[in-house]
């Protein structure tokens, strides 16, 4: 691989992981804020209608910064990766078009009307803006993640004068690939935003401010938080990792360590992989359990790095690493939260300030899980930029220098840092005023 495409890898890997940490907050938080939404609707309690209004503005503040880091991305199919765009592009372009024109107008459209009618429309219109602001959600969420499917498991295309031409849009949004990875990630969303209801609401009660927020926050993601994150496990992480398993058995020796073909393929709970020695060094391993989880038999024949050509095999130590970084922050989660629901139902849940403070201090780690999950499947997908048919080499532009990219990447570097500040304190004034009473009416006709 060249020097430019090196480069070009490093500057979009940098700018997608920026940007992804966004839009897992939209995608999480607006279920969420319809379900507060909803308590009001049918309780009409006044501390249900302020969380909702509380978490839409936290959703608001990370949806205008997901846009903004978006742009970049955009530029670079046309210059980094003119190549890939060229010849895929009459299939992503279905998608990523609809993403623009359905998702991201409903998420823009209805976020408006939903911080700003509050007394100006009827409650039911109120609530609909919220469930359609959630549908655009995760409308953005499920394009995305059809256009990364069909490049890890290309359908519904021929190839004509060396360009990809769709040939079905259906089997594009139905790919196989797709829905359990799609049911994963928005799962990942939702435990990230669980886990920022329940750190917000977990450092009010330690400040002893916003008490009755802090409760509703700390209850609601707790409980919430535990169910997603046993989700994450099964069915959704198993069913995913069975289609990479189908489809891409070369990722799932890499990230599984699994240098030989064998049976009774165990799961390597600790080891360090060794592209050298091939094999896994110092390995604690389950045996069979690999063998079980992919054909529900443990004594199936499992392929392993040893079936492929090497130079066929994704980065090794990056995939591995990253994949039990995510398996084993997902299995902290469903520990932790689970305490927090056993603290709640003996009711000391708001009083430990042990627990409080670890909930708080683990907000990080739920963004570290998901951005490592799609590490997992990108670098993963490697060598290949299009499963199969089109080698990342060859998705680059040729007129394109690796010095060009450093330096461009240097630029966004700087630019992401300034958004960033800008971002933490908007965010950070938000989290410290807390809900704030809702506005006097100013008319009380529904519209």
């Amino acid at each position: 691989m060249t020097d430019a495409a090196v480069a070009d890898r490093i500057q979009f890997a940098f700018t997608v992981m920026f940007h992804y940490l966004f839009p897992i907050t939209t995608m999480g938080l607006a279920p969420l804020i319809v379900l507060f939404q909803t308590l009001y609707l049918v309780r009409r309690r006044d501390r249900h209608a302020r969380a909702a209004r509380f978490w839409a503005k936290i959703f608001g503040i990370n949806f205008a910064a997901g846009v903004v880091t978006g742009v970049p991305m955009e530029f670079q199919f046309g210059t980094n990766w003119a190549s890939f765009s060229g010849f895929s592009g009459g299939v992503i372009g279905q998608t990523l078009a609809m993403e623009g024109v359905f998702a991201f107008f409903l998420e823009a459209g209805f976020l408006g009307v939903f911080l700003a009618g509050v007394n100006r429309v009827s409650p039911f219109v109120h609530w609909l803006s919220a469930v359609l602001l959630a549908g655009g959600a995760l409308l953005s969420g499920f394009f995305i993640t059809a256009t990364d499917a069909w490049m890890q498991h290309p359908v519904g295309y021929r190839i004509v004068h060396g360009r990809a031409e769709l040939t079905s849009l259906w089997a594009l949004l139905t790919n196989p690939f797709a829905w359990w990875q799609y049911l994963h990630v928005i799962d990942g969303a939702l435990v990230a935003a669980s886990c920022l209801l329940a750190s917000i609401g977990a450092f009010h009660l330690l400040r002893g401010r916003h008490l009755e927020f802090g409760r509703l926050s700390v209850a609601v993601g707790v409980g919430l938080g535990a169910a997603f994150s046993v989700l994450q496990v099964f069915p959704t992480g198993d069913m995913n990792a069975r289609n990479v398993g189908h489809y891409q058995p070369v990722k799932e020796a890499a990230y599984e360590g699994l240098f030989r073909s064998q049976s009774d393929a165990p799961i390597a709970i600790l080891g360090m992989p060794s592209t050298e020695q091939r094999r896994l060094l110092d390995p604690v391993e389950v045996p069979g359990a690999l063998s079980f989880l992919e054909y529900g038999d443990a004594h199936k024949k499992v392929a392993g790095l040893d079936s492929f050509p090497q130079p066929l095999w994704p980065p090794v130590q990056v995939t591995y690493y990253a994949y039990h970084i995510m398996v084993g922050l997902g299995t902290i989660f469903i520990a932790v939260l689970l305490v927090g629901v056993l603290l709640l139902w003996r009711r000391r849940l708001f009083t430990a300030r042990w627990y409080l403070w670890a909930v708080m201090l683990m907000l990080p780690f739920p963004y570290i899980a998901n951005e490592a999950g799609w590490v997992v499947t990108e670098v993963g997908r490697q060598p290949w930029l299009v499963w199969g048919v089109m080698p990342t080499a060859r998705g680059v532009s040729p007129t394109v220098e690796a010095g060009e990219t450093i330096f461009t990447l240097l630029g966004y570097a700087g630019i992401y840092a300034a958004l960033a500040i800008g971002f933490l304190f908007l965010v950070g004034r938000q989290v410290a005023l807390g809900p704030r009473p809702m506005p006097a009416p100013r008319r009380r006709e529904a519209l």
